[in-house]
């Protein structure tokens, strides 16, 4: 009769647990689509990068006009100059982050040594931080030290960067293309810089 409660009661333990594990299964997040758009039903135009390099395709992101009305504003000035074409992915993190958008010393036609430490010929901007968080698939303005220091480069999110609230202003977030964005090469070290021929924006373009 013991043996008997024994055995059931094994049975009801590996039961729930595997009633547990289960439900957290269910319950993750699909690591290959972006998280829902969280500014809501925004109106903001649209960006098309095309990718080029060890990811082949297209990330679509909805801008945010309401939460960052100046970066967008600067980052349609320079898709609309052509800017942004054939400028390099210089740092890509694996778990974190691609950045991109040096146009001054980006260029994959170009020396690319100095990647990551240029912009455009147009000012800095203040900062339009907000409360909307770092998830994966958001896209984010990179800056030096000063937050008033954003210029044209930025950078996408592979993952939730919690510590990044709050610090950087979010412009955006993709909303088609995170398998595109997940296969782009990685970079080498804690910077993340790319070695060899990094994966480039062969064009970017407004489409609405």
């Amino acid at each position: 009769m013991r043996s008997s409660n024994i055995l059931f009661g094994a049975l009801f333990i590996l039961g729930v647990a595997f009633l547990g594990a289960y439900y957290w299964y269910q319950t993750q997040p699909d690591p290959a689509a972006p998280a829902p758009v969280v500014a809501g039903d925004v109106e903001g135009p649209i960006l098309d990068i095309t990718v080029a390099g060890e990811a082949n395709g297209h990330i679509i992101v909805k801008l945010f006009a309401d939460v960052a009305p100046l970066h967008v504003e600067r980052l349609k000035t320079l898709v609309e100059a052509g800017a942004y074409d054939n400028v390099v992915f210089h740092r890509v993190i694996d778990g974190f982050m691609a950045q991109t958008g040096d146009v001054q010393y980006g260029k994959a036609d170009a020396d690319i040594g100095r990647a990551g430490s240029g912009g455009s010929d147009l000012p800095d901007l203040p900062a339009e931080f907000s409360s909307l968080p770092f998830d994966r698939g958001m896209l984010g303005m990179a800056r030096a030290a000063s937050p008033n220091s954003a210029n044209s480069q930025f950078f996408i999110m592979f993952a939730p960067a919690p510590h990044l609230n709050g610090q950087y202003t979010i412009v955006g977030q993709v909303i088609e293309g995170m398998d595109v964005l997940d296969k782009i090469k990685r970079g080498v070290g804690g910077n993340g810089e790319v070695d060899g021929t990094p994966d480039v924006m062969t064009s970017v373009k407004l489409v609405q």
